[in-house]
């Protein structure tokens, strides 16, 4: 007998041709079990039940003219018409009888495989390139039993005519009689034990291609998959086979098998204990090596994939339960690069987790029950706790999607995605606050941190042909700060970074004030202590807490850019803003004008602040030798005296970041006159400068920048400034060291960037959303 004629196939019988008789989930689940276990990646066996076993079963029952009847004239937008009628065909398919030659089948091929059962649907048109939608039909856990096996068959039959499901096919296109149903029955992976999650062989939001991203949360998948929890992140660099960021995920709920087995799926959510949620799900060596059987997958296939994978309690070992072409990020145009931005900011409603890099508006629609979507509008916001398949009628037609609950691999998070609808998660709190018809801006183009903003706000979407923009011989690079941004900014053209703020990541990334994790046992405010205490959770070495997060950050911003030079501008607060920072109060003074205080390279050699610049010197280290991101520079600020710079560099070379080492290259900012008169010198033990032209004006001409009063004689384009600039540029060339810029100025004035061309500066480092412009500007000189 054939394949076609078989009711049911083994995974060792099928492959990814097999995608008519076994649907793409099937297809692909048997091409790894046939071609990928042999590489050494674990994908537990199972069984098929054909796309031809379910056209069996309904023309056993006479089922096709009715269901016809049924979907006869169905307007999709027209959602309680659309329940009607999928309920009524629900209920025709659960009312038939199991034809006898295929309950065998069924049950012959189940006793093969002992143990609980994951009982999955694959349509035949599901899962294909540009055909791919997230829980578009049923699926079963822990299903143990003969009756309880054929019930989860029979649901996940009548599943392919969910609300969902019938509307995903009339928009794509596909006839509903010429869409089959296949269904896997896979012995279950015991993560209810240990843990499991998602995995993207790309960057989600962005389309970074050289990242796996990967989703974990204590005990079964679908708390994950559906949004329920804020899982960990890990981030896997694929150039340098490095793990370049951990985020420790909330994971409030652990779904685990029940203890009774008299139902279908038999399982159970629980609330997570304090010390699982205060630890990763995945070793560093299981991180990887998911991250490297997702780069086999993704090789394999040669695309990116979206994985499921589970870990066994009790064998320890890790599994990957599903895989299927990832169908958004890997299908856009690489040569138009696309940017919303805002045209101006409202009140801050709050803020979630960013899906996606667009912007939507319109007015509130809260609805916390399915049953409710009926009410929703075309063109409303839909606010909810949190959605799944049933809600899909809905979401296709909604401005923007906001949830409670969620991570980035969430339901709402892959729907939106495939929708291009902009999307927060994880919110926590947006059904409380919005109400409904209040009118509402939901902004993802700020990173990984979207916003909801009160009103509707004025905002553009510029479309750039990468194509044709003409690259200047003088490099072009970029200021950035958040390392949110890193993974989209990079597919700007550019030849680096000019200038990394770390600023960014202890606000937003530490938060807490260096010297106050140090002398953490010896801080005397409990409450404070308890502050701490909430924002470093998993972490009792609170210095390695602060080495750990200053590494993610500047990973991220280096592994975005990685090879090109990214430079790494060692902090700059002042003393009033690391006064800002929690527990900083304690440890800075106040000062008369601390724009041009204790700051730069005079705090980090001072006995009081030498213990915290260390650390970022440890976090500079990991990142380059233990995370291979050799592309990152070290730039000092405000570097007053040739001696404070050798201060500087020795306590460095003391923490393992030599001159020249490995090399490691040092810069310095050039920003003071006194860096301009004496460059000779300062070229002496540095590699490069880097102008400074907000903080060099002030100081040429003698004002405060902070201050209001004397702003509008701070300008960049005054010729004292210019001269300064000329004269630096020709002295530090004399000396074979490179000099750029990464002030304000050449952002914001396109003549002040010609300025620089002509005077043969390097690179020019520019804030991301006036790169484009400036290169055509450039471009355009005669």
């Amino acid at each position: 007998m054939t394949k076609k004629n078989k009711l049911i196939l083994w995974f060792s019988e099928i492959n990814n041709k097999d995608v008519p008789l076994v649907g793409g989930k099937n297809a692909s689940l048997g091409e790894m079990y046939n071609k990928l276990t042999k590489k050494g990646i674990n994908v537990p066996n199972g069984f098929t039940i054909t796309a031809g076993a379910y056209c069996y079963f309904l023309k056993h029952n006479k089922l096709e003219r009715e269901i016809k009847k049924v979907l006869r004239g169905l307007d999709t937008h027209n959602v309680k018409d659309l329940a009607s009628r999928g309920r009524e065909v629900r209920r025709l398919i659960m009312s038939g009888e199991w034809p006898e030659k295929l309950e065998e089948q069924i049950l012959a091929a189940y006793k093969k495989l002992p143990g609980s059962m994951a009982v999955r649907s694959s349509a035949t048109a599901e899962d294909l390139p540009g055909a791919s939608f997230a829980g578009q039909q049923e699926s079963f856990l822990n299903v143990v039993g003969q009756q309880n096996l054929l019930l989860a068959v029979k649901k996940c039959f009548a599943s392919l005519f969910t609300d969902r499901a019938i509307s995903y096919r009339v928009d794509k296109g596909f006839s509903h009689s010429k869409v089959a149903l296949s269904v896997c029955v896979q012995k279950m992976v015991r993560s209810d034990k240990a843990g499991s999650g998602v995995m993207f062989t790309i960057d989600t939001d962005s389309g970074f291609k050289d990242l796996v991203m990967i989703d974990a949360n204590w005990g079964l998948g679908e708390n994950v998959v559906k949004g329920r929890v804020l899982p960990d992140e890990y981030l896997y660099f694929k150039k340098t086979g490095t793990i370049i960021s951990k985020e420790l995920g909330a994971k409030e709920k652990t779904l685990i098998y029940a203890k009774r087995f008299g139902l279908t799926g038999a399982t159970v959510n629980r609330d997570t204990s304090p010390d699982k949620r205060d630890s990763f799900v995945l070793t560093d060596r299981e991180i990887k090596k998911l991250a490297e059987w997702g780069m086999i997958i993704e090789q394999h296939y040669k695309m990116p994939m979206d994985i499921e994978w589970a870990k066994d309690g009790l064998d320890g070992k890790l599994y990957i339960v599903q895989a299927r072409p990832e169908t958004v990020e890997s299908e856009k145009d690489p040569n138009v690069f696309e940017e919303y931005r805002l045209g101006k900011r409202s009140k801050l409603l709050f803020s979630g987790l960013a899906v996606g890099a667009k912007i939507g508006q319109g007015q509130v629609r809260v609805i916390k029950n399915v049953r409710q979507i009926g009410t929703f509008k075309s063109g409303e916001v839909l606010v909810t706790t949190i959605t799944d398949p049933d809600w899909e009628p809905v979401m296709k037609i909604a401005a923007a999607i906001v949830t409670d609950q969620g991570g980035r691999t969430s339901h709402a998070a892959i729907v939106s995605r495939e929708l291009g609808i902009p999307c927060l998660v994880g919110t926590k709190k947006a059904t409380r606050v919005l109400k409904n018809k209040q009118k509402v801006t939901v902004s993802c183009a700020e990173g990984e941190v979207g916003n909801v903003y009160q009103g509707l706000l004025p905002f553009k979407i510029q479309k750039t042909n990468l194509k044709k923009l003409r690259r200047p011989k003088t490099k072009i690079m970029m200021n950035l700060g958040n390392p949110q941004l890193a993974f989209s900014d990079c597919q700007i053209p550019n030849d680096g970074v000019g200038l990394a703020r770390l600023e960014f990541i202890f606000t937003d990334y530490i938060k807490v004030h260096p010297l106050a994790l140090i002398h953490y046992n010896k801080l005397k405010d409990e409450r404070l202590k308890k502050k701490i205490d909430k924002i470093t959770r998993g972490y009792d070495n609170k210095r390695q807490y602060f080495i750990d997060r200053l590494a993610d950050g500047m990973a991220r911003l280096a592994a975005g850019f990685y090879p090109k030079p990214v430079i790494v501008r060692t902090s700059d607060f002042k003393t009033n803003e690391y006064a800002t920072l929690l527990g900083g109060k304690d440890f800075e003074p106040e000062e008369e004008n601390p724009m041009i205080g204790w700051r730069g390279a005079s705090r980090y050699y001072s006995k009081e602040y030498a213990p915290a610049f260390e650390l970022e010197c440890r976090a500079i280290k990991k990142v380059r030798q233990e995370l291979g991101l050799n592309n990152v520079i070290v730039m000092i600020p405000f570097c007053r005296t040739v001696e404070e710079g050798k201060k500087v560099l020795k306590i460095m070379e003391a923490n393992g970041l030599k001159r020249g080492k490995d090399g490691l290259e040092v810069y310095v900012m050039c920003e003071i006159p006194a860096n301009v008169i004496l460059a000779k010198d300062f070229a002496q033990i540095f590699d490069g400068f880097s102008i400074g032209s907000n903080d060099l004006t002030q100081l040429v001409l003698g004002l405060d920048r902070d201050s209001t009063l004397v702003a509008t004689v701070g300008n960049e384009r005054n010729e004292a400034v210019k001269k300064f600039i000329s004269q630096v540029i020709k002295e530090v060339h004399q000396y074979q060291r490179k000099v750029g810029i990464c002030g304000q100025a050449p952002s914001d004035f396109p003549d002040f960037a010609k300025f620089l061309v002509r005077e043969g500066i390097d690179s020019i480092s520019l804030t991301p959303d006036s790169v484009i412009k400036t290169t055509m500007e450039i471009g355009r000189r005669k």
